[in-house]
């Protein structure tokens, strides 16, 4: 009977430790992982509608603005350098120190154009509302306007927690995560925390990374300043404390042991 109640106890213990490949695998369909030998290879499974949101630009971002002109009048070149955002440099870090920053009223601010909205707009809008104030002075004036400071944070059970800032602003929940090093093993990917900021007002939700309908979320998007937490299985407080518990008990039976043993 002591011998079964030890097997017993040991199966508990190993049971405790392992993590399933179902919780494990991004996007899932119902029972493929049981099934993955009878799935025909080189076809089309499923097809899914992405629900993509183009990126709408928001007070105190920092935009690099340039313009361009087929004109070569110096009174042309004179002018776009007066207007132009656009960094001497490739980086990034050179890039934004001569960006534009939206104000909270969502304007940018030129001395000759005066005072543009683009809050509210996608690049490209913000692109045709700006050259219809410049197409005033120049003709055939060519906008670009790139958002410098997307930029999200990682933290949680992952291998690098870090605030990234990335040039693109169409970016997956998988490729956030993905840029930040991963998920940990002992992740829970069925309820990763999302914090985004819409407006005045925080906005909190879960989303679950196991299932394969999370491609037609509308949080499939990473959005500007978003914080996603990613939580700890509760086999990670197991195995990372499982081996002091153990020494511990190991050296408190010991010592009762040798106390009990001495009195005696």
């Amino acid at each position: 009977m002591r011998r079964l109640c030890i097997f017993f106890g040991f199966g508990l213990l190993v049971m405790n430790a392992c993590v399933p490949a179902r919780k494990l695998v991004y996007l899932q369909n119902e029972d493929e992982l049981a099934k993955r030998k009878e799935i025909p290879k080189d076809s089309v499974l499923r097809k899914h509608t992405l629900d993509v949101r183009e990126y709408r630009i928001q007070p105190l971002d920092l935009l690099s603005i340039s313009f361009e002109t087929l004109g070569d009048e110096n009174d042309k070149f004179d002018f776009l350098s007066k207007i132009s955002s656009q960094a001497r440099g490739s980086s990034l870090a050179a890039a934004s120190l001569s960006g534009i920053l939206v104000n909270k009223e969502g304007e940018v601010e030129y001395a000759v154009l005066g005072k543009v909205k683009v809050a509210g707009l996608t690049p490209f809008e913000a692109q045709d509302t700006i050259r219809a104030f410049a197409s005033r002075y120049l003709d055939d004036v060519v906008v670009r306007v790139r958002l410098l400071n997307f930029r999200f944070t990682v933290l949680g059970e992952v291998n690098g927690e870090k605030t990234i800032v990335s040039p693109n602003t169409r970016l997956t929940m998988m490729e956030a995560i993905g840029l930040s090093g991963g998920l940990g093993e002992l992740a829970d990917r069925s309820a990763v925390k999302v914090i985004r900021q819409n407006g005045g007002e925080t906005e909190i939700y879960y989303v679950d990374l196991l299932k394969e309908q999370f491609l037609e979320s509308p949080y499939y998007y990473v959005q500007q300043n978003d914080v996603i937490i990613v939580p700890p299985l509760k086999q990670r407080t197991f195995r990372k404390y499982f081996s002091g518990n153990i020494g511990i008990l190991t050296a408190s039976i010991s010592f009762a042991v040798f106390v009990i043993t001495i009195l005696r």
